[in-house]
């Protein structure tokens, strides 16, 4: 029997929504700080909390070390609330019996607890940045999911962000882009009924 195509996709819009400005935007109103104020104070630390070196505990210790009134628990809430599944989560189990599908994500491993039991069936391989120190788009991450991967078959990765792509390509990877429209899942759902 051949070997299935491997299909690799992204987390955040790709599967579920991305974690979106109106979740930042109501977090500094909660905090009492100016939305610029926390984005610029997060994007000092985004890589850190991406690849592990700042724990989840430790993102929140900080939090509220800057913004006093920060409550984890509301957050937690908040996120649940804004957190909406995608088209594509509907396809992953049709997908798995036509290729083998993995997960490749920046994404804290805490914060979507509650969505990989809806994953995890339907993927061989699962690899979330904050769980292995790397993060997109540095080589070393796809790499490491590379391992995970049966190279003699056609590999295709769909990832939102055009700068996550090109690591991919560089280890010759077939890329998509996933659209805000959805349209890429046409894409995908010929390149799986058309392998070459």
């Amino acid at each position: 029997m051949d070997s299935k195509p491997q299909l690799v996709l992204d987390l955040a819009g790709v599967l579920i929504t991305n974690l979106s400005s109106s979740f930042w935007q109501e977090l500094a109103r909660y905090a009492g700080t100016p939305f610029p104020v926390l984005i610029e104070q997060l994007s000092a630390i985004r890589k850190d909390l991406w690849t592990g070196r700042l724990t989840e505990e430790q993102f929140w210790i900080w939090m509220q070390t800057q913004y006093p009134k920060m409550d984890k628990m509301y957050a937690y809430e908040l996120l649940d609330h804004t957190t909406e599944l995608l088209p594509a989560m509907h396809c992953l189990e049709r997908w798995s019996e036509l290729a083998e599908l993995h997960l490749l994500s920046n994404h804290c491993h805490e914060w979507i607890q509650a969505i990989l039991p809806l994953i995890q069936p339907y993927c061989k391989s699962i690899t979330i940045s904050n769980q292995v120190g790397y993060c997109k788009p540095n080589i070393e991450i796809y790499e490491l999911v590379q391992s995970h991967l049966d190279r003699d078959v056609r590999i295709i990765y769909v990832d939102d962000q055009a700068k996550n792509l090109k690591p991919a390509a560089e280890l010759g990877w077939e890329t998509l882009l996933a659209d805000e429209q959805h349209q890429w899942i046409a894409e995908i759902d010929e390149w799986l009924a058309y392998p070459r």
